[in-house]
C-alpha cells in the first residue's frame, strides 16, 4: 500500500527556454549545495539535430534561482543530456560531453576560473575517488537506442554485429588515457544465446561501485519482428573490476532496468525474473544472493536511488493511467511507501523525447530535484523532503 503524502514543488527554471538535468544516477548539486546543474535549450518534444547545442549552466539557489551559463555542448541526448556533472574530487569542476569534429570527447571546467581541459573520449559515469570514468560508443548507442547516445560523429564499428574493438573503456582521469575492459564480442561468447545470432549488440548504464573497485554494466541485443522489422532489446546484467576481470553475471534472466549501487558488494535492480516477475531485487555481487525489496508495492518500473544512509529508497513511475508520471519515498525498515507528488506528463512526446523524472538527492538527503513537463514546458523543480525523512 502507497500512502498519498504530497509535498510542495518549487520550480527552479523557466521558459521560455527548456530545462532540465537528465539521468538519475549523480548529483546536481555542488557540495555547497547551492549550485544545481542544468541543461538549457530552445525546444522540446523532437529528437535533436547534430548542429543544435544545449547551454550548460548552473542555478544559483541562493540568488533567486538565477540561472548562470558556463558553456555550450554538441553533443546531448534527452534522456541522459550530455552526463553533465560535478567532478567528485573537486569543488568548482564539471565534466561533460561534447563533439570536437567527427568525433566525442568530454570537457573538464572549473565553473570558478574558467579553465577548460579537452579528455580523449566522452564519459559515461565517474568513479566515487575521482580517478576513473568509464566511457562507451555513444554512435553505436544513438543508434540501437535513440534517447540516450549522440548523433553527428562516424561510427567505425557501425556495420559489425559483435564488435571485438567496441564496448566499455576505462579513461584515467589524471592521465587522460583510455582503453578498452570489456568488449561487446566478449561478453556475446561468454554468454552466448541462440537470439544475439546476427543481431547488433551493445553495452548501456554503467556505473562504478561505491568504493570505486568493481562495475556494473548491461549487454543488450536487438530482438527482431517476424516481418523482419527491429523489435524490442534484451538485457543480460554484469558486474566486473575496473580492469575488465573477473566478469560476473549479475541477472541473465529475461530483463534488467534501472539499478543502483547500494553498498559495495550489493545492487538494488528493477528486473524481470523468472520466478516473481516485475520487481525490485537486491542482488549480492559475486554470489547467486538476491531478495526482493518492496514486493508488488510500486506500479513498476522506475528510476531508483537511496539516501545516502541507506534508510530512504526514491524512485518513480512512467506514466499510469491518469498520464501522470508519480513520484515515491520508501522507508526500507519500516516497509512504509508514500507518494510525494504526481506529474502530468503530455503522450504526444516521442518516445526518445519523453521527460521522465529522472529524481535525484540532494547531498544532505534534504532535497529532490525532478525534471517534469507538467506545466507545459520543460523544467526542473525541488522538492523539500526534510520534514517526511527527519533529515
Amino acid at each position: 500500500m502507497i500512502e498519498k503524502h504530497p509535498l510542495p514543488v518549487h520550480r527552479v527554471t523557466h521558459g521560455p527556454k527548456h530545462h532540465f538535468f537528465g539521468y538519475f544516477d549523480k548529483f546536481p548539486w555542488d557540495k555547497s549545495g547551492r549550485y544545481l546543474l542544468s541543461q538549457e535549450v530552445g525546444f522540446t518534444a523532437r529528437q535533436p539535430n547534430p548542429e543544435e547545442k544545449a547551454v550548460l549552466g548552473m542555478i544559483d539557489l541562493h540568488d533567486g534561482d538565477r540561472f548562470i551559463p558556463l558553456a555550450e555542448t554538441g553533443a546531448w541526448c534527452w534522456q541522459q543530456g550530455c552526463m553533465f556533472q560535478w567532478l567528485n574530487d573537486a569543488d568548482t569542476k564539471v565534466i561533460y560531453n561534447d563533439r570536437e569534429g567527427g568525433h566525442f570527447v568530454s570537457r573538464i571546467l572549473d565553473v570558478k576560473t574558467g579553465e577548460k581541459q579537452t579528455l580523449c573520449r566522452p564519459i559515461y559515469c565517474l568513479s566515487p575517488d575521482g580517478r576513473w570514468a568509464l566511457s562507451l560508443n555513444f554512435s553505436r548507442l544513438d543508434r540501437e537506442r535513440p534517447g540516450y547516445g549522440y548523433p553527428g560523429a562516424f561510427d567505425p564499428t557501425e556495420k559489425a554485429k559483435c564488435p571485438d574493438n567496441d564496448g566499455v573503456f576505462l579513461v584515467d582521469l589524471k592521465n587522460n588515457t583510455a582503453k578498452l575492459i570489456v568488449s561487446v564480442a566478449q561478453v556475446t561468447e561468454m554468454f552466448y544465446r541462440s537470439d544475439m545470432e546476427d543481431t547488433p549488440g551493445w553495452f548501456n548504464h554503467m556505473l562504478f561501485s561505491p568504493d570505486s573497485r568493481r562495475i556494473a554494466f548491461f549487454h543488450r541485443w536487438r530482438l527482431w519482428n517476424k516481418d523482419g522489422t527491429p523489435g524490442w532489446h534484451m538485457t543480460h546484467m554484469f558486474t566486473a573490476n575496473i580492469d575488465g576481470s573477473d566478469i560476473w553475471p549479475l541477472n541473465l534472466e529475461d530483463m534488467s532496468s534501472h539499478y543502483t549501487w547500494t553498498a559495495p558488494d550489493r545492487i538494488i535492480n528493477f528486473s524481470n525474473r523468472y520466478k516473481h516477475g516485475w520487481q525490485y531485487y537486491h542482488y549480492t555481487d559475486q554470489t547467486h544472493k538476491t531478495e526482493m525489496i518492496a514486493e508488488n508495492v510500486f506500479p513498476g518500473d522506475g528510476h531508483c536511488s537511496f539516501s545516502s544512509d541507506g534508510k530512504w529508497m526514491l524512485t518513480d513511475s512512467y506514466p499510469l493511467e491518469d498520464r501522470c508520471r508519480h513520484l515515491f519515498l520508501y522507508n526500507r525498515s519500516e516497509k512504509r511507501a508514500f507518494e510525494i507528488g504526481s506529474f502530468y506528463s503530455d503522450p504526444s512526446y516521442p518516445g526518445p523525447t519523453r521527460c521522465d523524472l529522472h529524481p535525484n538527492w540532494s547531498r544532505d538527503d534534504k532535497t529532490v530535484c525532478i525534471d517534469s513537463i507538467h506545466e507545459g514546458s520543460r523544467q526542473v523543480y525541488t522538492i523539500d523532503v526534510g520534514g517526511l525523512t527527519g533529515k
